[in-house]
């Protein structure tokens, strides 16, 4: 799982960049990306980057949240993290040491939620 800072002000080629930047250049290009609606995923930028490498983009169904859940719960963890992360900071009120914005805290939080074990699987998301 990737952690990446993204703002709702971002274009769809702030995010193209964002993504060939962090994820191809070191985890390689994917087959498939599971992405929600986000009218971003269909301009020409996106379109291109995906013809480009050979990607297939996937749409979740509308109005189905089951297809989401996943991606959901998993978001909803890392908010919770990251919260916890802040609040730390903010506690402490260490500003030379530990900080509470959340955008230099992602590489922690991304960490954290990679070495944790699941409650039922017993293995990490990076095996899973």
């Amino acid at each position: 799982m990737r952690c990446l800072p993204c703002h709702k002000e971002d274009t769809a080629m702030d995010t193209a960049l964002l993504f060939w930047n962090n994820m191809i250049s070191t985890c390689g290009v994917p087959k498939i990306i599971i992405s929600d609606r986000d009218p971003k995923f269909k301009y020409k930028s996106w379109t291109n980057l995906y013809d480009m490498l050979g990607t297939k983009l996937a749409f979740s169904i509308a109005y189905h949240p089951q297809t989401d859940g996943l991606a959901e719960r998993m978001i909803q963890t890392m908010e919770v993290i990251l919260r916890r992360f802040c609040a730390y900071g903010m506690q402490y009120n260490d500003h030379e040491v530990y900080t509470h914005a959340w955008v230099t805290l992602l590489p922690a939080v991304q960490l954290a939620y990679n070495k944790s074990q699941h409650s039922t699987t017993r293995k990490t998301p990076t095996l899973v």
